[in-house]
């Protein structure tokens, strides 16, 4: 049966790590079912495909037409600068790309999975190698740049390879939120066990997915992430993805400020807990903070339905992103939980001793990690804490 509201412990937070076993283990989802949650769930990320496809676009322009500029100023304009999206963008009437950056920075920073290690490799300091000499060649001001500064070139390539991937990421999920968003509608996803199993369904489908990119350098062309790498979509980018930005995250500034010097931030990456999962919605909501960029950037696309349910409630539109921000967070319980299920070692039902210890183990790892998580978002509305 699904996990209903009840079960949850009174203060909200998630059961104990034993009873998130055995619900993964039975195939219980995250998120309580009801119309409500289902509502929410498939309107947030229906905007967020929309949103998914612009970030993209984008990521995937920066790392292929913006490559090692140095001085990357339009990097936000897609090739397309006019005077009036000039205008539109200094009056804030634009995707907030930034928060698709703050990712992008989570995911290279926390450098976990199968493209970071491809990154360290000797392969790839080789192709850094051959691609700074034709860049500099070409470009004699990172020919001067480049003996003064010999790390800056390689790390903007790491950026520009962990940029390309994020975007190959979000073109499968954008299309697959789009996609389950058509499958409600037509009534082939009518519950939240039904929303968890499409997402699992899509990621498997992409999960051999090969990850590739290179870049041309005059008429030359220049592997960064080559199909020898052996990357693929799901064990290399996307769940490396679910660690650093729904569980490992980063503190973002403008909300509370963290003394590292006091300890009050782990010197250990893998404890980190400013994810997704983690986080409570913020009230303020203030500009230039990471969830402030994408609730915004979400409320643009926002199905009518969804914003009619949102206007009924609280304040209407006075906390609407907030309350985006909530429905976004019970989204990404979803995708998460969808991943444990795709990446599961054997089917649920295996009857192998040997088998049935490896789910569990599986489901262990990832209980221990979602056992501290905020989910009193999982329960109805709840006051929102600050």
């Amino acid at each position: 049966m699904p996990v209903m509201p009840a079960e949850l412990t009174i203060d909200g937070g998630m059961p104990p790590a034993e009873e998130l076993v055995q619900r993964l283990l039975s195939g219980e989802t995250l998120l309580a079912d009801s119309p409500d949650h289902l509502l929410e769930v498939v309107g947030v990320l229906e905007s967020y495909g929309e949103v998914l496809d612009a970030y993209s676009i984008n990521l995937i322009y920066q790392a292929e037409r913006q490559f090692l500029n140095p001085f990357p100023v339009f990097k936000y304009f897609n090739g397309e600068i006019t005077p009036g999206k000039i205008w539109r963008y200094l009056n804030h009437d634009r995707i907030n790309f930034e928060y698709a950056e703050y990712c992008m920075k989570a995911m290279l920073w926390h450098g976990t999975g199968g493209l970071d290690a491809y990154l360290d490799s000797d392969a790839f300091t080789a192709s850094c190698k051959a691609i700074i000499a034709c860049k500099c060649r070409r470009d004699p001001l990172l020919g001067l740049l480049h003996p003064l500064a010999p790390s800056f070139l390689p790390e903007l390539i790491r950026s520009a390879a962990t940029t390309h991937a994020l975007g190959q990421f979000w073109r499968v999920m954008s299309d697959l939120f789009l996609d389950l968003a058509s499958a409600e509608r037509d009534g082939r996803v009518r519950s939240i066990p039904a929303v968890v199993a499409f997402i699992k369904d899509g990621l498997v489908a992409a999960a051999a997915n090969p990850i590739t990119y290179a870049v041309e350098i005059g008429s030359q062309p220049h592997w960064v992430l080559p199909p020898e790498a052996g990357l693929s979509f799901l064990v290399d980018v996307a769940v490396p993805y679910v660690e650093a930005v729904f569980l490992r995250g980063m503190p973002f500034f403008g909300t509370v400020s963290f003394n590292a010097q006091a300890r009050q931030i782990s010197t250990d990456q893998g404890r980190f807990a400013y994810g997704a999962l983690y986080a409570d919605p913020l009230p303020t909501m203030g500009a230039g903070i990471p969830p402030s960029l994408l609730m915004q950037d979400m409320l643009r696309h926002l199905p009518e339905p969804l914003h009619q349910w949102y206007r009924q409630r609280s304040r209407g539109d006075g906390d609407v992103r907030v309350k985006i921000c909530r429905s976004f967070q019970k989204s990404m319980f979803c995708v998460t939980n969808a991943a444990i299920d795709g990446t599961m070692p054997h089917p649920l039902d295996a009857g192998e001793p040997t088998q049935r210890q490896a789910n569990r183990a599986h489901a262990e790892a990832w209980a221990a990690r979602l056992a501290v998580a905020r989910t009193d978002c999982l329960d109805g509305d709840r006051p929102v804490r600050a």
